[in-house]
């Protein structure tokens, strides 16, 4: 099976939107991780996700790895979402950085059999980032950003290392028909607006394009960029998108700042404007929901509903 790209022309109805597994549990009350789980806890999750309204889901690999998924089951999870009429539709590795020590090969060993599964299960995205496992002091705060995580090195030589083998990467991808999309966030390579395009530069690929996802970065309790001028300077090089909001508040003086999870509609950054100047600039990728607290799910199926009302409207309507 090989990967099917979206419809050439895009509207509020047929633009794919998925829904992120933030909002399921990655290991059941009784131990059993959503990845081992029975037939029957995965058609509860695609239920609940087609009962919202959803017919696309990211399958995350903090909750199923599709390349450690046997044949059969693999076979046995596009089923059961068909079923519900949801399609997956991407596959995100995260925390699994090709460049992390001690584990980059590794993980650049897993991504590559996650392609090939991504692939066979006739995906549209394969997207993974820099991003690295949680310290101690991220899995005890509140919220996992305002805790210091670890830093990719200002050196040459490791930045030289993670173009090399993301492009290693990226060729694969294209060698299955699959777009592979690098997902911004703090600290890393993909960190700033301007180190993120540079990255997708020095890969090179044409298959190789952001996720701009800057809500990771507006919620950071630091300064931060411009939000404005980040989408402007990362959009054109966008072909995935994972989309959230944070309401955020900090001093004239930057003496502290605060941020909390809310709507695409209600936070800092202005959705209307930049899904605008996002399909001004030719971008036709997917959208991932994403929320993290509260209703995970009930907030994505409601930041989807404004999101469409965002997109361009049907031929002759």
């Amino acid at each position: 099976m090989t990967a099917a790209p979206p419809p050439a022309e895009l509207d509020r109805d047929t633009w794919p939107i998925a829904v992120c597994m933030h909002g399921f549990a990655p290991v059941a009350a009784d131990g059993t991780a959503l990845h081992d789980a029975a037939p029957e806890r995965w058609d509860a999750v695609f239920r609940q996700v087609a009962a919202l309204g959803f017919t696309a889901i990211e399958l995350a690999d903090s909750h199923v790895r599709p390349a450690d998924l046997e044949p059969t089951r693999r076979e046995e999870l596009l089923s059961i979402a068909r079923s519900h009429g949801v399609t997956p539709l991407s596959v995100h590795v995260q925390r699994q950085s090709v460049i992390q020590p001690g584990r980059g090969e590794e993980n650049l060993a897993y991504a590559h059999r996650t392609i090939d599964a991504a692939a066979e299960l006739g995906l549209q995205v394969f997207s993974t980032g820099l991003h690295q496992p949680f310290t101690e002091a991220q899995r005890q705060a509140l919220w996992f950003w305002t805790a210091p995580g670890p830093v990719d090195p200002d050196d040459a030589e490791t930045r030289a290392l993670a173009v090399r083998r993301l492009r290693e990467l990226g060729e694969h991808a294209a060698s299955v028909g699959l777009p592979m999309s690098l997902e911004m966030y703090e600290d890393t390579y993909l960190g700033t607006a301007d180190s993120a395009v540079r990255l997708i530069e020095e890969i090179g690929l044409d298959n190789v394009g952001l996720n701009p996802d800057i809500g990771n970065l507006v919620r950071l309790h630091r300064p931060i960029e411009n939000w404005r001028e980040m989408h402007e300077k990362t959009l054109p090089y966008a072909n995935y998108w994972h989309v959230k909001n944070y309401a955020r508040d900090e001093a004239g003086d930057r003496s502290w700042f605060s941020s909390t999870p809310t709507s695409l509609e209600l936070g800092l950054i202005d959705y209307r404007a930049m899904v605008a100047r996002a399909v001004e600039l030719g971008f036709r990728g997917p959208f991932l929901m994403e929320q993290y607290g509260g209703d995970s799910l009930g907030v994505c199926a409601t930041n989807r509903r404004y999101l469409q009302s965002l997109l361009p409207e049907p031929a002759g309507a």
